[in-house]
């Protein structure tokens, strides 16, 4: 299989590749949406791992773009930022599966399995954990990740934030 690994999180995207590369598959990587179309466009494409949100795009404009190009790629969102409403979109736009962040290779690979029927989306509501984790990522993107910038404009000491940010994101 040929992947596209389509992620502004260069290490994630790089280790992935790796992982699928030893696998027998073969993997390019892009960190943004003009670098996913020209390797769609250059290249051969079976499978996709998009991240539904690219430093300064949304990964469903791209997924549209990306399937018009190749409309028989099968596309894996991935997200830390999941909601009903997105995976429905997603779904409807023609992804494959919806994951939310973080997934190993094993999930990733597993989801390009199942059908979108089976997509799995959290019925309840997020736990209070979860919101502020987004909430702390959604500021400190907003502040360049800037750690001091972050904990000022969140009112909260820089060590605290440090802490919280060294933890990984809560599932639900």
């Amino acid at each position: 299989m040929n992947y596209l690994l389509v992620d502004d999180d260069e290490v994630f995207s790089s280790v992935l590749a790796k992982v699928l590369v030893r696998r027998g598959n073969q993997a390019v990587t892009a960190s943004n949406g003009e670098q996913a179309l020209a390797q769609c466009s250059n290249t051969s494409i079976d499978r996709v791992v998009l991240d539904l949100k690219l430093e300064r795009e949304s990964g469903l404009s791209i997924l549209q773009q990306l399937r018009e190009l190749q409309p028989g790629l099968e596309v894996v969102i991935l997200t830390g930022y999941s909601s009903i409403s997105t995976a429905v979109e997603a779904i409807k736009m023609g992804a494959t599966n919806y994951l939310c962040k973080p997934a190993g290779a094993d999930e990733i690979i597993a989801a390009f399995e199942e059908t979108g029927d089976k997509v799995e989306v959290q019925d309840s509501p997020p736990s209070v954990n979860r919101l502020e984790w987004e909430h702390i990522q959604r500021v400190l993107n907003e502040n360049d990740g800037n750690i001091s910038a972050t904990a000022r404009s969140l009112g909260m000491h820089r060590r605290t934030l440090q802490r919280k940010l060294q933890k990984r994101p809560v599932r639900s």
